[in-house]
């Protein structure tokens, strides 16, 4: 088909040409791909501005449909992120999709970029990431010609759609239940900086911030404690016994998520049992009597299902951002009770 003015439209190889670059590297740039150069990027978007190339609308058309979902989890260990991948199968069941799964191995920060990115050069139909430290201005070009939905972001983005728990009250639910048991000493285990940046709106960040307000506005803030932790229980156990070992540890701790507490826990039924801890998440095995884990649960079935459901309707030609918050609620068990008797203040 000709073009109105009479020229054929402009394609990919025309504007490799124009910008002096391979057809590879105007694809990097089309879809954004992580580590492209400024250079590379002014060339290429010049080059597609004076062609008046329309790569969006030109690469649907020709591939059509693939009927294949990407889902990027950041973590297999954690029990939640399978709990969030049942829930986005459950929402695929009677439909013609299926879920294509990248890991992001290596952490959330570069490897979310990567395992996104391989997601996109298999041409999904559209993708689900848990991935916190991705940019938003990155994730906003993407999702311009790739329908994505964000787990566990609070963006007000104008081009991608976002589930997330209410972090700051389902932190305040466990502050309110540990003060509420006489709780003065509470520590937050927590991970490292980068995750936990003030102002990032990660959900790490946000507990923490909701921890520190809560400590501080019930009197207790200089009895603030946060003692950080690598992902996985083992780092939690270890960095765990490190808090335990202060001339005078926290009667309970609160940890970031589930998987740390998992850890906590191991390293308090060796030091003192008597020592509360609360995670979050609430996932399968913290209902075990063996466990008896009190927990916030933000429903990670519910969560997964409703990404998938957005991302569908974003396939189908919804453009207007939908962002979600998912209510918590916390689930008490016998990990959290009120502190052993001790010296005043404790």
């Amino acid at each position: 088909m000709s073009h109105p003015n009479g020229r054929r439209p402009a394609t990919i190889e025309d504007v490799a040409r124009e910008a002096g670059v391979s057809r590879a590297a105007v694809s990097k740039v089309l879809r954004n791909a992580y580590g492209v150069s400024e250079g590379m990027r002014t060339r290429v978007g010049a080059a597609i501005e004076h062609l008046n190339y329309r790569p969006r609308i030109a690469a649907r058309a020709m591939r059509g449909s693939s009927f294949t979902l990407g889902i990027e989890i950041p973590d297999f260990a954690n029990q939640f992120f399978t709990m969030v991948l049942a829930g986005a199968t459950t929402a695929l069941e009677g439909t013609d999709y299926q879920l294509i799964i990248a890991p992001a191995a290596g952490g959330p920060g570069r490897e979310g970029y990567r395992a996104i990115e391989a997601l996109a050069d298999r041409q999904v139909d559209g993708v689900v990431a848990i991935s916190p430290q991705v940019s938003t201005n990155w994730l906003e070009r993407l999702a311009e010609h790739t329908p994505i939905v964000m787990l566990g972001r609070h963006d007000a983005s104008e081009h991608y759609d976002t589930v997330v728990g209410d972090d700051s009250e389902g932190a305040r639910l466990v502050m309110e239940h540990l003060l509420g048991l006489g709780h003065r000493r509470i520590a937050h285990l927590t991970r490292d900086e980068e995750v936990t940046a003030p102002g990032s709106g990660t959900p790490h960040s946000l507990r923490l911030e909701t921890y520190i307000a809560s400590m501080t506005e019930s009197g207790n803030g200089g009895l603030v404690r946060v003692q950080r932790s690598g992902e996985g229980d083992v780092s939690a156990y270890e960095s765990t016994l490190a808090l335990l070992a202060d001339d005078e540890p926290p009667t309970a701790i609160f940890a970031g998520h589930d998987e740390l507490a998992m850890g906590a826990l191991r390293a308090v039924a060796e030091v003192d049992p008597g020592i509360s801890v609360a995670g979050y998440d609430n996932v399968r095995v913290a209902s075990h009597p063996a466990v008896s884990l009190t927990s916030v649960d933000q429903a990670g079935v519910r969560m997964g299902e409703r990404a998938i459901r957005l991302l569908l309707e974003r396939i189908a030609g919804r453009s207007e951002p939908v962002h979600e918050v998912i209510e918590p609620s916390l689930v008490v068990r016998g990990s959290t009770r009120p502190p052993s008797a001790g010296p005043p203040g404790s």
